[in-house]
């Protein structure tokens, strides 16, 4: 029997207001609704992803577990250069979204402090050696 794992098929966050966290996510990460989950006529969910595809993010709307994982960093997004988490770090100066800082992190660079509506934090992590 074949027990390999290959990847995640998508992540999903708990969200205490689904239209303001799926507009969120949209305009600062760059992400499109591809599926909504409707509930007896009330959207309740929604699947998004990337441009390329490559990242799967699914938002649920649950105000209490939302509030439970505010100040808590569930998601850490692969940044594939230095260069490019430099690019992102100018993206949201430009959009003037507020975020803490580039740190080192174990194994590269980190873009810390970025939170969604919710205050839950999305980092944005360059992985490879570290340098900048």
């Amino acid at each position: 029997m074949d027990t390999a794992v290959n990847g995640f098929h998508h992540v999903k966050l708990p969200v205490a207001d689904l239209p303001r966290s799926r507009d969120w996510y949209a305009r600062v990460l760059g992400l499109h609704t591809h599926i909504e989950f409707m509930e007896e006529g009330v959207l309740m969910g929604v699947a998004m992803r990337d441009p390329g595809g490559s990242v799967e993010l699914a938002l649920r709307h649950d105000p209490a577990r939302a509030a439970a994982l505010a100040g808590f960093d569930p998601l850490a997004l692969c940044i594939p250069t230095s260069a490019a988490l430099d690019a992102w770090q100018q993206r949201l100066e430009d959009l003037g979204q507020p975020y803490g800082e580039i740190v080192a992190g174990h194994l590269g660079r980190v873009l810390v402090g970025l939170r969604d509506p919710d205050g839950i934090e999305v980092r944005l992590y360059f992985p490879a050696g570290g340098e900048r």
